[in-house]
This record gives structure tokens, C-alpha cells and sequence, in this order.
């Protein structure tokens, strides 16, 4: 058995399968999520949406916080530091983690960063130690082996790698770089494009993005 953890970040509510205004990424998600379902019945799936309730963002407080060892925080440490508690323990909980992340002015929604912010944990998921040798810091949940699937939306068309936008794709890179810091690396993407040209491109885009979905959940749930 595995447990998944599915995040939505889309400020838009629904699907795009069920509403002209919904969202493409909670459409790819949710059908991920369904495929999933159905080939292994008897994993866990815990579910997050940060683009409707999105985690407060990092404060002074959070970071004395989160900066001070466990043993040493004061009360109101412990609450400044809960929702990151929350979210963090979903993460290490998760075998999987599928993330429905929509590009907004060619990076992630500030939920999501919000998301980030608080799931960067020194001490927790990633290491850090002034006087080690070399490197510095080091991620925490390599051994873990966890893996992600990054479900993603454009307005525009063109930010996939070699294409004539990627060098203005600062979204999936992103999320990739800031996953590998605390040791998640084994990471997938799909994307839809041309949301804001509303024509057959953006129907045969999604309905390309819908196949590719269920190609990968045939891929992992057999891994």
C-alpha cells in the first residue's frame, strides 16, 4: 500500500471538465488521481488544496521559529509553526505526491510558493550544518524515495525544453528545484497549453495532456 498526496493550487474552483471557467489543472489531477484509484484501489490518497486555503506565508516569526530547536520553542513558536507541522507531515507521509500547479506570470501561483515555503524545513527536510565539510546543506528525505508528478497549465504555448518559451518557464523548474533541495527528485510532468487562445489548439492541448496522464498513471501504479 502507498499513500498519495494530491495538492490543487489553481485559484479557479472546479474543472475545466465540468465549467468553461474551471480549472485545467484540477482537471488533470483529479483524472490522475481517479486512474489511480482504479488501478490500486487500496492506497491512500490525503488530499490539500492550497489554491482555495493557501498556507500563510513565511513571517519573522516563522523563521525564529523554525531556526530555534525543538527543545527551545516557546509556546507561541509551536503555533507559528503549526500549519508548516501540518503540511510537513503530509509530505513525509507521502509515497507520491501529484500537484496540480498552474503557471501564473511564468511562475507558480503564490499559493504554491506559500506551499514551498512552508514545507523547507531545516532540521526536517533538508539539513544544514555551518561547520560540515563541503557542502553545507543536504536533503533529508533522499532515502525516502519519494515521487512527484507536476500537472500544469499555460496561457500561452511553447515552454516545454528546446521550445520557443522555455527559457520564460520559471514554474515546473522551479517546483523541481526547490523538491531535489529536500531530496525529491524522481519527478514527471504534464502540462496544457494555449488556455488563453480558447480554440481548437487549447481542446486538442488538454485532450493530448489527458492521454499523457493516463499513460504515466499506467507507468507508476506498476512501479
Amino acid at each position: 500500500m502507498a499513500t498519495v498526496l494530491h495538492i490543487d493550487s489553481s485559484a479557479r474552483q472546479g474543472s475545466s471538465a465540468e465549467s468553461k471557467f474551471g480549472s485545467h489543472t484540477r482537471r488533470l489531477s483529479a483524472r490522475f488521481v481517479q486512474s489511480w484509484r482504479a488501478a490500486r484501489p487500496q492506497d491512500t490518497i490525503v488530499y490539500r488544496d492550497v489554491g482555495q486555503s493557501p498556507p500563510p506565508p513565511v513571517t519573522g516569526e516563522w523563521i525564529h521559529a523554525a531556526f530555534t530547536p525543538p527543545a527551545q520553542r516557546e509556546p507561541w513558536m509551536l503555533d507559528a509553526l503549526a500549519t508548516s507541522d501540518a503540511l510537513v507531515a503530509e509530505l513525509l507521509r507521502a509515497d507520491l505526491i501529484v500537484a496540480g500547479v498552474p503557471m501564473y506570470n511564468f511562475n507558480v501561483p503564490a499559493q504554491f510558493k506559500a506551499y514551498i515555503d512552508n514545507i523547507v524545513r531545516v532540521g526536517v527536510t533538508f539539513g544544514f550544518d555551518r561547520s560540515r565539510p563541503g557542502e553545507p546543506y543536504w536533503p533529508l528525505l533522499t532515502e525516502q524515495r519519494k515521487r512527484m508528478v507536476i500537472l500544469g497549465s499555460r496561457g500561452d504555448y511553447g515552454y516545454e525544453k528546446g521550445a520557443r518559451l522555455e527559457h520564460m518557464n520559471h514554474a515546473e523548474p522551479s517546483i523541481r528545484t526547490a523538491f531535489a533541495y529536500i531530496g525529491i527528485t524522481d519527478v514527471h510532468g504534464v502540462a496544457a497549453e494555449y488556455d488563453e487562445f480558447a480554440d481548437l489548439r487549447q481542446k486538442d492541448s488538454i485532450a493530448t495532456a489527458e492521454a499523457a496522464v493516463d499513460l504515466l498513471v499506467a507507468k507508476l501504479a506498476k512501479a
